[in-house]
């Protein structure tokens, strides 16, 4: 289910405004990514409907034309036949992110300008023209504070421990941690860490955790910055059965750098010290099979403790 944290609306005559925050879950709400979603919806048929929907995420940068008719028009250009069937669930077109720019300021210079054409293009032609213009631009500056402020607070990230058994590898460090949720999943997590801010050995470093193997034996997953973007995939348990052997793997086939740069810490990943990294990965390796057997002794799932261990903070 997509995690939703507050629906604040703005009413503009026979439109309003829905502004949501949602965080999507690799491969269980298609990619890993959060964000704010902006909805246009009024009232149809006594129901009320969303009439267009623009995606404000990291990643997903798009507006959905009729997200609840049944019968919208592709409207693709004559040369690709196929293009111009009816579709249901709405006609999704994608931004380009470098030439529209910030996805909440482009959504609010398309509704200033478009919103009628935009509605009838989503099959609601008698909304459209009965649609107060005035109202709608005197209500864009507070949709768009609204957007802006859950964009920026409303964000999920996790600040995990760092673990109990430390690997020191040149700029970073990895965490092996026996983790249990209160619910009774968990495993072995691999934290990989890296002092971002200050300087080692004063009292105001900062030790941040990049990347969070979660090798859960319910729920597998891993995060790319859990303090930053906070983008989590799960894993096909059908194709990996053995999410630590996975996880391994990828450390040993130097997958890390372009991981780290992914969660948003290129200046690390391009000072990793490949050597280093080899030279600790057998006995951490051989450390975390360790912990991941000892788990299998005290509750019978890979790596899971007796005890709950909860995370330092949860936003």
């Amino acid at each position: 289910m997509v995690q939703l944290k507050g629906r604040p609306r703005v009413e503009a005559g026979n439109v309003t405004f829905v502004m949501q925050h949602e965080l999507w879950d690799g491969n269980i709400q298609d990619h890993a990514d959060q964000g704010v979603v902006v909805q246009v919806v009024s009232d149809v048929d006594g129901k009320e409907t969303i009439l267009l929907r623009f995606n404000c995420f990291d990643e997903e940068r798009s507006y959905v034309y009729g997200p609840e008719n049944e019968n919208v028009e592709v409207g693709g250009p004559m040369m690709l036949e196929s293009s111009n069937e009816k579709v249901s669930g709405g006609k999704k077109f994608r931004l380009d992110p470098i030439i529209d720019g910030n996805p909440i300021a482009w959504t609010m210079k398309t509704i200033k300008n478009k919103l009628p054409q935009m509605i009838n293009r989503a099959g609601y032609p008698e909304i459209a023209d009965n649609l107060d213009t005035e109202e709608v631009l005197m209500a864009l500056p507070e949709v768009e504070a609204i957007a802006r402020e859950l964009f920026a607070t409303k964000r999920n990230v996790v600040k995990h421990n760092r673990g109990t058994e430390i690997f020191e590898a040149g700029n970073i460090r990895f965490g092996l941690e026996m983790r249990r949720l209160p619910v009774g999943d968990g495993g072995l997590a691999i934290h990989v860490l890296a002092d971002i801010g200050g300087v080692p050995g004063k009292s105001f470093v900062e030790e941040t955790e990049m990347i969070a193997f979660d090798c859960f034996w319910d729920g597998p997953h891993y995060h790319y910055g859990p303090r930053n973007k906070n983008h989590r995939i799960y894993w096909d348990r059908t194709l990996i059965e053995d999410p630590l052997g996975w996880c391994l793997e990828q450390l040993n086939r130097n997958k890390l750098g372009a991981m780290i740069e992914r969660a948003g810490y290129p200046g690390i990943a391009a000072d990793l010290d490949e050597d280093k990294i080899e030279a600790v990965l057998p006995d951490m390796g051989k450390k975390a099979r360790e912990m991941s057997n000892l788990g299998i002794e005290l509750t019978g799932h890979p790596g899971l403790p007796l005890e709950p261990t909860p995370n330092m903070v949860r936003g």
